[in-house]
């Protein structure tokens, strides 16, 4: 007869329980750090300033910035696109896909056609930027 209680008490026990409710799939962690790493970038270090110089303005450039979602500046002679690209996603926050870069030659030139002088070579780079991502340089 104990028996036959205890088995009552449990079935009653059962049948009060609520059903549990499933939550949502969650994404998985690798998932979660990939979204977590995109949105985080590094603080600038010095080097970073060092690296990229100034931006580069003339008409060919805004245009490629408004349509083709891309940024030229001038960087350090001895930079590669592996310290552009880290030095641009550290500076301005922003995912880069592509950095192209190219040596400007120095050129000589005559002033007022007597006194020669000369224009300095310089590095630039057509840093291009992930979609969804812009910078604003002429920030006041």
């Amino acid at each position: 007869m104990a028996e036959e209680i205890k088995e009552a008490v449990v079935e009653e026990a059962v049948a009060e329980k609520p059903a549990k409710k499933r939550a949502p799939k969650k994404a998985s962690k690798k998932e979660e750090k990939k979204v977590e790493e995109a949105k985080k970038f590094a603080a600038p270090i010095e080097h970073d300033f060092e690296v990229i110089v100034e931006p580069f303005i003339t008409e060919k450039s805004m245009a490629l910035m408004q349509n083709a979602n891309k940024v030229t500046v001038k960087v350090a002679k001895g930079a590669n696109k592996i310290e552009i690209k880290d030095a641009f996603e550290r500076i301005f926050q922003v995912k880069v896909t592509a950095v192209k870069v190219v040596n400007q030659v120095g050129k000589t030139t005559t002033r007022g056609g007597r006194y020669r002088g000369s224009i300095p070579g310089f590095k630039k780079a057509i840093v291009t930027l992930a979609d969804g991502e812009a910078i604003d340089l002429f920030k006041e």
